[in-house]
């Protein structure tokens, strides 16, 4: 393994240190059923491949339903992502997360309209996502960017600005 890509192991022993719970936090399980899901797409195509694809649908269904959290096998998280209040976070398959980002509940990273259904949003690294705050279509959030608790953000929010209100607004 090169040492930009670390092994699944590594990045759930790295998740697992991110949360403040650590082993037990719900987000860290949620992030390990996504590591060894996601982990599947790397695989030639083939019996083992199905059969992990079947354990990573149950185990995400469990995942969903015990702790309210909801992270496709397809969507994008970098290394370290955090999960700071489990439940009710729904994020989009198509999202790409950066490193070291923190997500608070009841947050949503999803398309805007049916009609662009794999535009989602791009997260840059050490980014920090307000409590029920909403991200939707193709937007780009830069790196260390803040979105305030119950914002509506359908704009792109660069590097080190900060995103308030319905519609969001920066403020910085």
């Amino acid at each position: 393994m090169s040492e930009g890509r670390p092994g699944v192991w590594r990045l759930i022993r790295e998740d697992r240190s991110a949360q403040r719970e650590g082993f037990w936090a719900q987000g860290f399980w949620a992030l390990a059923v996504y590591r060894l899901s996601h982990r599947r797409l790397a695989m030639r195509q083939g019996i083992v491949r199905r059969l992990w694809g079947g354990w990573a649908k149950l185990a995400g269904k469990a995942v969903e339903w015990l702790c309210g959290i909801s992270l496709p096998e397809g969507t994008t998280i970098g290394r370290r992502l955090r999960i700071e209040h489990f439940g009710g976070i729904i994020v989009h398959s198509a999202t790409v997360i950066g490193d070291d980002c923190l997500l608070r509940q009841n947050v949503t990273l999803g398309n805007r309209s049916e009609a662009r259904p794999l535009e989602a949003p791009i997260i840059g690294d050490r980014v920090q996502v307000g409590a029920g705050a909403v991200i939707l279509g193709a937007v780009r959030i830069g790196d260390d960017a803040i979105i305030g608790a119950n914002a509506v953000v359908l704009i792109d929010v660069p590097a080190g600005g900060v995103a308030v209100g319905n519609p969001a607004r920066l403020i910085r």
